[in-house]
């Protein structure tokens, strides 16, 4: 029996990212599955991403009905049961006699032959999950629906949200984790109002952003396939990213330090928003610079003098002089966009927040140095664990002389659209299940210009 395109794919993706070998999205553009038919592709997707969204619950399931731990299943016997299970339980227009049967050519493929008899039992007890019938009449997720959520994310990390934002909000946090996330633009060039028309035409439906004033949220279409994009009058990238950037302010003329800029999509946006000046684009990976490099070809504005260096921002850095807007969106956990890459949920350990916190604290306390007088640096993350966010920024200050955070009020008045999204303190705060966008955090920092300290001595 011949196995669907799109299943097989999804098989091969799912062992591939299960081995930690590589990120499902970066594997979902990879050249075979490029080559495939757009409906064969949509359903790879589909299958890929659904089944790494409901891990938990599909392992539930999986030791449920099989009578088995999940220890017991060789990794490729897992993957093709996982699979199979979210197929039926979630996918109610796919037969499940195709399901189960490709299932077992699946099983056989991978060399499993002896696990085939167990995959067709397993897969032929499994029933749909009819989630539609356990939502309440208001439309609120059903106890069944919120228990599936929980089991969809590792104990240690939805208890660290219970306790950091209540329970109901964990609960709201996990049900976002599991939807599909919205694809936004950011219009680079144009009219926000004439791209959007120009976007209509080519059979893509948008709205406009509710925070960003570039921002285009697709509604429907394929946005990869038009020349809106193939022409660079916009890039895909999430609203809270293009808040984060748009934080920096940058002034023509002025000289930026973007410390961890791979793979450029911020880099861009400060590049077009600075207008001309200095743009010094820093990052670890050989690699990610090389595609920042392809990324930003051709898109920088020609009075920009863009500069792209291979550091390592934990350690010294290699500047003499000083920039007067710094931008430091350090590596992190990533449990803001957990519905944009769901492996990390299953990857993630909880000692790994201590890791990242101490990268985090070195990496802002060799920036803060470099930043000129009456300059502003913006720290920020995509992570929703206080260890990486203002216990960083906090811990930093204290011993950081002349510098402090901007204050609600001060970026309230100099950000009036986003007054919401800055909590008491001035932090900047957006959650998947708030705001319909990734999860970010981000600390406005400025360093006392010397007249301020001469006049305050």
């Amino acid at each position: 029996m011949r196995i669907a395109p799109a299943r097989q794919a999804a098989f091969h993706i799912l062992d591939c990212v299960e081995g930690g070998h590589a990120f499902a999205v970066d594997l979902l553009q990879g050249r075979d599955t490029e080559a495939m038919k757009e409906a064969d592709r949509r359903l790879a997707t589909e299958l890929v991403m659904g089944t790494l969204r409901w891990r938990g619950e599909l392992d539930y399931q999986l030791e449920r009905l099989s009578g088995k731990a999940l220890r017991y299943f060789d990794p490729e016997v897992a993957t093709i049961l996982r699979l199979g299970i979210y197929q039926i339980r979630f996918l109610e227009k796919i037969p499940k006699s195709a399901v189960v049967n490709e299932a077992v050519e699946l099983t056989k493929a991978a060399r499993k032959r002896s696990a085939a008899g167990l995959v067709n039992a397993v897969l032929r007890k499994c029933q749909p999950a009819k989630w539609h019938a356990i939502k309440s009449v208001a439309g609120k997720p059903g106890a069944e629906l919120v228990a599936a959520a929980r089991r969809s994310f590792p104990a240690w990390m939805f208890e660290r949200w219970e306790q950091a934002y209540g329970k109901g909000a964990a609960d709201s946090l996990a049900l976002a984790g599991l939807t599909v996330p919205p694809t936004t633009l950011r219009v680079v060039r144009g009219e926000r109002e004439e791209v959007r028309q120009q976007l209509a035409r080519e059979g893509i439906q948008t709205a406009f952003g509710k925070y960003s004033t570039q921002a285009l949220r697709v509604l429907s279409g394929n946005t990869l396939s038009s020349d809106t994009f193939r022409d660079g009058d916009v890039v895909i990238q999430d609203e809270a990213s293009q808040l984060v950037a748009s934080l920096v302010a940058p002034q023509a003329g002025q000289r930026i330090l973007d410390l961890c800029a791979a793979p450029g999509i911020k880099a861009h946006q400060l590049a077009v928003a600075l207008g001309e000046g200095t743009l010094v684009a820093g990052d670890l990976s050989a690699r990610r610079l090389r595609t920042m490099k392809r990324l930003l070809s051709g898109r920088i504005p020609a009075s920009i003098r863009l500069h792209r260096v291979r550091l390592d921002a934990s350690r010294e850095l290699p500047f003499a002089g000083c920039f007067d807007r710094i931008l430091v969106d350090v590596p992190c956990s990533g449990t803001g966009t957990l519905a944009r890459n769901p492996e990390i949920k299953w990857r993630l350990k909880p000692q790994d927040l201590a890791r990242f916190s101490e990268l985090q604290r070195r990496i802002l306390q060799n920036a803060l140095p470099l930043l000129a007088a009456g300059g502003r640096l913006v720290y920020s993350t995509c992570s929703l664990e206080p260890e990486e966010n203002e216990q960083v920024v906090e811990r930093v200050l204290r011993e950081a002389e002349g510098c402090r955070p901007l204050s609600a009020a001060e970026l309230s008045s100099e950000f009036p659209g986003l007054a919401a999204l800055f909590d008491s303190r001035g932090y900047f705060r957006t959650r998947p299940d708030l705001h319909a966008m990734d999860g970010f955090f981000a600390a406005v920092i400025s360093r006392v210009a010397r007249s301020q300290v001469a006049a305050a001595a």
